[in-house]
């Protein structure tokens, strides 16, 4: 980012703007939401000028940042997992090769409707269902998962509030069970570009260093049992 840019961008994701979550969970769904049909965005000519942004508006972006989870907690055959902010993960990641179970939960309405439409369809058997509701409430039975999944949001709560996921997290995993998940790294080229952008798309972005993810990790009762760099994001699978 430019001297000129970073002077225009300064503060914008330094501090909350909201400490509400519900609050804060019905703008990242209405963001998404907007995504998910397709709908146009206007920004601002500084961020349309941003190559990230090139790459965004093209979708060929989405893809290099995804995080493959199941490279360090791949699904197994008839393991029940629970995918947190789901997305319409059932339907572009190979569940069926995994022969694991398939449950969502998903605060975006249009993602929640999509597969549960064609979930089923996919694969009956697989496809559990998708529940709406915020990864701080979920919407299931204590000790009902082998493996929970949540990638591609941490980053728009502050810490606080994984704080509370990590202990819903904990409360409908089976006892050994793993939680997978990634965590924005402020300290990679990109970070502070896609900030702003996501910002700017109606999803405010919180920077928080590595070190402080990995202690709440710990203060929760959670245990780093393997972990993956990737062009944004660190994944981290958990064991409690």
């Amino acid at each position: 980012m430019s001297k000129k840019s970073d002077s225009q961008f300064q503060n914008l994701f330094t501090s909350p703007k909201s400490t509400n979550w519900d609050e804060r969970s019905a703008q990242i769904a209405y963001r998404f939401n907007r995504e998910y049909q397709g709908e146009d965005f206007e920004l601002p000519a500084e961020v349309q000028a941003m190559p990230i942004f090139g790459e965004w508006i093209g979708g060929s972006f989405s893809g290099r940042i995804a995080s493959p989870f199941w490279e360090i907690a791949k699904p197994q055959k008839n393991q029940h997992c629970l995918d947190v902010g789901c997305g319409i993960s059932f339907l572009i990641y190979p569940w069926r090769d995994w022969q694991a179970f398939f449950h969502g939960q998903e605060i975006s309405n249009v993602a929640r409707d999509t597969l549960n439409s064609r979930g089923p369809q996919l694969n009956s058997k697989l496809f559990k269902g998708v529940e709406l509701g915020a990864a701080h409430q979920l919407n299931y039975s204590s000790e009902q998962f082998d493996l929970a999944i949540a990638t591609g949001f941490s980053c728009y709560f502050p810490l606080e509030y994984w704080n509370a996921v990590l202990t819903e997290v904990k409360r409908v995993s089976k006892p050994g069970g793993h939680f997978v998940f990634d965590v924005l790294n402020p300290e990679q080229p990109l970070a502070e570009d896609w900030a702003v952008l996501e910002t700017y798309l109606g999803a405010e972005v919180f920077l928080e260093p590595l070190a402080k993810w990995e202690k709440m990790i710990k203060a929760a009762g959670g245990k780093i049992v393997a972990q993956k760099s990737g062009e944004l994001f660190e994944l981290y699978k958990v064991r409690f």
